[in-house]
């Protein structure tokens, strides 16, 4: 199932790519190099289960253990304190980035209700693009009897592209269903 997706990496959008941008080298044409999911459990100050739910579901949707993020500092607005458990994410490389990238493009996303498209304008400035989502029922190893709590996430495409415009057309050829504007 990966093997699609690189292969169409490799023998479509390089080629493609290098004859857009005019590069000179393969070696410049933008790659994706890591996909980062995270997502934020702010009611585990409250609920000891919701940090281990968010836990189960990440790893069933990665394929991979998260690892459990801490707060840094202590903002007593938010009765936080230094140290306590604030979220959980998974960095995803290689076989299982490209894993959850045809799982997100090709099954997660189209089930959205009502969806037109992902927002274009969310890039860094560097050619990283995040993409917010509401919930975890979007992808299909999640089951709507068996989880805890609605829990929405935020997942960062970093790539090698040096612009916007560069990463945009990486990701868009790559099958990312971006808005027309």
């Amino acid at each position: 199932m990966t093997e699609r997706i690189q292969n169409l990496y490799r023998d479509e959008v390089v080629p493609a790519l290098i004859e857009e941008f005019k590069y000179d080298n393969v070696m410049q044409v933008p790659k994706l190099t890591k996909v980062v999911i995270n997502i934020g459990v702010g009611d585990a100050l409250d609920d000891s289960r919701a940090l281990d739910a968010a836990v189960e579901d990440l790893t069933k949707i990665a394929g991979q253990q998260p690892v459990v993020t801490r707060a840094k500092k202590s903002v007593a607005g938010f009765k936080l304190r230094e140290g306590r458990a604030i979220g959980v994410k998974v960095t995803l490389r290689g076989e299982r980035m490209w894993a959850l990238v045809d799982q997100l493009v090709n099954l997660a996303l189209p089930r959205t209700r009502d969806f037109r498209g992902i927002s274009a304008d969310s890039f860094d400035g560097r050619g990283n693009y995040t993409l917010g989502l509401r919930d975890q029922l979007i992808f299909p190893v999640i089951e709507y009897d068996k989880i805890y709590r609605l829990r929405g996430m935020e997942i960062t495409f970093v790539t090698t592209a040096q612009t916007d415009d560069e990463g945009r057309r990486l990701l868009k050829m790559l099958g990312f269903p971006f808005q027309e504007n």
